[in-house]
């Protein structure tokens, strides 16, 4: 496995953009609706991984419940894996717990899943197929 990205729920990404742009230097590599997540997503190379910054789209999103709850602030960590199937498959038999319904389609049309936090020692983790 390798990092993917670490994704940070904003309130606005217009707004955050000011920090990570201008304050940091980091270049945006694209900003995309991901209509089944229900979230507006800008992308912005750091290295070999990105930093992701998430703005909810509807307030039914998990990220708007989140921001509700605690804020903005690191969401999730995301690695990247060969065979999504044959991982979780593998976190399955080790006792990590899958989000129910976690399996979908993220950033850029690539398949994702979630482990649970109460299983990462209360860190989301995000799985993305390569």
């Amino acid at each position: 496995m390798k990092l993917d990205h670490i994704g940070i729920a904003v309130h606005s990404i217009e707004k955050a953009l000011r920090s990570y742009q201008v304050a940091m230097g980091l270049e945006m590599e694209a900003a995309v609706n991901v209509e089944e997540q229900k979230v507006k997503v800008a992308m912005l190379p750091v290295g070999e991984s990105r930093i992701e910054l998430l703005e909810a789209t509807d307030p039914t999103s998990p990220i708007c419940r989140f921001l509700a709850k605690r804020g903005e602030g690191v969401h999730h960590i995301c690695f990247k894996v060969q065979d999504l199937d044959r991982k979780l498959a593998a976190f399955r038999k080790a006792g990590i717990q899958i989000l129910p319904d976690a399996d979908g389609t993220g950033y850029q049309g690539r398949r994702i899943a979630f482990l649970h936090p109460r299983s990462t020692h209360g860190v989301l983790i995000e799985l993305v197929e390569e």
